[in-house]
């Protein structure tokens, strides 16, 4: 059974909105009922605005009490709260009418008119049921009246309810969001680690111990750094820099006459942001598709530079012509260039992109471009 715990509820009208809006509702009705006198040159109007002010304060505090009964039937249905609120508003008419005649035709009359007046008043008003139907009328309109604030209230309501879950939406999905990063962030890792361990392995086939604890040592380097963070927090773009130098270093045990390395990245750009181990699969593309396949030193080149409000990243390399039916976007577990592009397009949409280039002469070039981003201290 569902148990709502009226602590924890939020209503979504603020108590402050609430106050203010009866406020400003009564004191449209006295500055309209204010001029009203004005024009019509009524008598004793100076009497008649501190009895206009009693009848106010009562009428604010009837639409208070009506305010912290609405408050009760927030969670239900729309027909329901109409229903309550057209039900409610009734006695609540009743009450602020009857006060209102009090007040003006009972409460001591002779300061508001004059003797003659008074007594034809008293005349008039001893008719039978002529109170009860003054009554009756000025409910009618006070009726309308609280029928006219209930319907900004719900109005409110509603915008709050609809504000309240705008933002559960918008925290929803942040969290899908930040739970996708992390599901792609991770998944470089393993795929690197599944490449490297092979590569490991053929190493200690082919009986090369020294070079074995070299990647092994670099593997563990790499691991503690790119794991010693949080997945969802931009890093630096020296420390990725540094980062893919670690891996690069893993490989050149494995291409130790192949591979050939070359960063260029301006001292002004070595601090702005980027997210973690965006390089890795660019970087590791070019080692499974160029450096493996050829027999001869292949360069891999890490530059980047600023395009006004961009940053570009690109690595690229001088391998042999790749097969044009190759699909650079999947990798033999199903991570690559895929990833990179899913990983920008899930974080920056389209201020984010990869585009990639198979010169005619040979090699490959992948060009990241992601908003510049700078380290705010």
């Amino acid at each position: 059974m569902r148990k709502f715990e009226l602590g924890n509820h939020k209503p979504s009208v603020g108590h402050q909105v609430a106050i203010l809006s009866i406020l400003g509702f009564w004191l449209f009705y006295v500055i309209v009922l204010t001029l009203r006198a004005s024009i019509g040159d009524w008598p004793a109007q100076g009497e008649m605005a501190m009895r206009r002010i009693v009848v106010t304060i009562f009428g604010i505090g009837i639409t208070y009490l009506l305010y912290l009964f609405f408050q009760r039937f927030e969670d239900k249905r729309l027909s329901t709260r109409i229903i309550t609120i057209f039900a409610a508003a009734v006695p609540c008419a009743i009450l602020i009418a009857s006060f209102n005649h009090y007040i003006f035709n009972i409460y001591y009359p002779e300061n508001l008119w004059d003797e003659a007046h008074v007594e034809e008043m008293r005349k008039y008003m001893a008719q039978d049921n002529l109170a009860l139907k003054a009554i009756s009328e000025d409910a009618t309109s006070r009726f309308f009246f609280l029928i006219s604030w209930a319907s900004l209230y719900l109005t409110l309501s509603y915008a709050g309810k609809v504000r309240q879950v705008e933002r559960k939406a918008a925290r929803f999905a942040q969290a899908a969001q930040d739970a996708e990063l992390r599901s792609l962030r991770y998944q470089v890792n393993p795929h690197f680690l599944f490449n490297t361990l092979n590569s490991l392995s053929t190493l200690v086939m082919r009986s090369q111990p020294e070079e074995a604890e070299e990647m092994i040592l670099n593997l563990s380097k790499f691991y503690r750094t790119s794991l010693s963070g949080d997945p969802l927090e931009d890093v630096p773009l020296s420390e990725e820099v540094h980062l893919q130098n670690l891996y690069l270093d893993i490989e050149a045990v494995r291409f130790p006459d192949r591979l050939r390395t070359k960063v260029n990245i301006p001292d002004d750009l070595l601090g702005v942001l980027v997210p973690g181990l965006i390089l890795q699969p660019l970087v590791e593309n070019a080692i499974k598709h160029s450096v493996a396949h050829s027999k001869r030193p292949v360069t891999i080149a890490i530059s980047a530079r600023s395009d006004g409000d961009n940053l570009i990243l690109t690595v690229a390399d001088d391998g042999d012509p790749r097969p044009v039916d190759l699909d650079d976007d999947r990798t033999s577990s199903g991570i690559g260039l895929a990833n990179v592009r899913d990983r920008l397009e899930t974080r920056f949409g389209r201020q984010a992109g990869l585009q990639t280039v198979r010169p005619a002469e040979g090699g490959y070039i992948a060009q990241l471009t992601l908003p510049l981003m700078l380290d705010n201290p």
